[in-house]
């Protein structure tokens, strides 16, 4: 019996050595983007607000605009507009804005099916697209009144290109979500920051594909992101 036992305790101490550990997960480190940033007293104060274009050229408009504004943004990704309703007001805390850029469009105009977080396929059976164009534009409208509210100088970023293949939406699709929310900030007086036209332009600056773009093609939007800023600015 004590044989049999030992052999049991024996064979199960082979079978753990020889089990792999799985290795240790490591731990993400947060993207770069939505560290939180220190005031440098003097400066006006600037707030980004969008998805991960925006996260794509936070990094550059804040050095592009050092010396000129302290340049914060949300600590996440805004995601679709319903995201920014439910957050906007912790988003913007009781700090004081000078200006605020903000964009909701490409998390809007994707399709969706029973999970939410996963992007899926237009022409797939149950897909349908995550918020769509009468409601985004009732939300649009609503955030703004939000954001308007803080006195902040408001700039609206239209929404840039959604190209061919592009995962879980359809090419050109931003031009009607964009058309809608051109007649929000015209009823309201907001100034457009058209993104869109600049990263057209270059088109070799977006990935093949993808909504999304290279780091140049990030460096290239925060130039005219931090342009349009400069001329909001309060003046001296």
């Amino acid at each position: 019996m004590k044989f049999i036992l030992l052999l049991a305790l024996l064979t199960t101490a082979v079978v753990l050595a020889e089990t792999p550990k799985k290795p240790a997960k490591r731990e993400r480190k947060p993207n770069p983007s939505l560290v939180k940033v220190e005031d440098v007293a003097g400066l006006p104060r600037v707030l980004l607000i969008g998805d991960s274009i925006s996260m794509g050229y936070t990094l550059d408009v804040r050095e592009l605009l050092k010396g000129k504004a302290n340049v914060h943004r949300i600590p996440t990704n805004g995601g679709p507009t319903t995201n920014g309703l439910k957050n906007i007001q912790a988003w913007l805390g009781e700090s004081k804005w000078d200006v605020i850029h903000f964009n909701w469009g490409l998390h809007d105009l994707k399709y969706i099916a029973e999970d939410p977080s996963k992007r899926a396929d237009p022409k797939a059976p149950g897909s349908h697209l995550q918020v769509p164009l009468a409601d985004y534009e009732k939300n649009l409208s609503e955030l703004v009144k939000i954001m308007q509210a803080t006195g902040a100088k408001l700039i609206w970023c239209n929404t840039t290109h959604v190209p061919a293949g592009s995962d879980g939406r359809i090419e050109g699709d931003e031009v009607k979500y964009n058309e809608a929310a051109a007649r929000v900030m015209k009823a309201a007086g907001i100034p457009t920051d058209d993104l869109r036209a600049h990263a057209l332009a270059k088109p070799e600056a977006q990935l093949p594909a993808n909504v999304h773009y290279s780091p140049e093609g990030s460096r290239y939007l925060a130039e005219k992101v931090s342009a349009v800023i400069t001329e909001h600015l309060p003046k001296k």
